[in-house]
């Protein structure tokens, strides 16, 4: 290939639509955000649940679990959807 064919072939390609980085940070603060808010909502609502039914240590134990459960779910959801774009 000459060099005015590789300059015509770089030409014709559009640069992206977001840069690299931003598109990382929007992956990473996605997957922080769906990790974060359920663990730690469920913590609280244990917490809160001790504290009113009287049921220490098994409610913030339970609360957390519940919280896991479902950071684990919205996070395979991600990456379920992540993948199914590459395809």
């Amino acid at each position: 290939m000459s060099a005015a064919e590789a300059k015509k072939s770089d030409e014709k390609q559009t640069p992206p639509e977001k840069s690299t980085v931003i598109l990382l940070f929007n992956i990473v603060a996605d997957t922080t955000w769906r990790m974060f808010a359920p663990t730690f909502g469920g913590t609280a609502l244990g917490l809160w649940a001790e504290s009113t039914w009287h049921i220490a240590p098994w409610g913030g134990i339970v609360g957390l679990g519940i919280g896991i459960l479902i950071t684990a779910f919205l996070v395979r959801q991600l990456y379920k959807d992540a993948y199914k774009d590459n395809k």
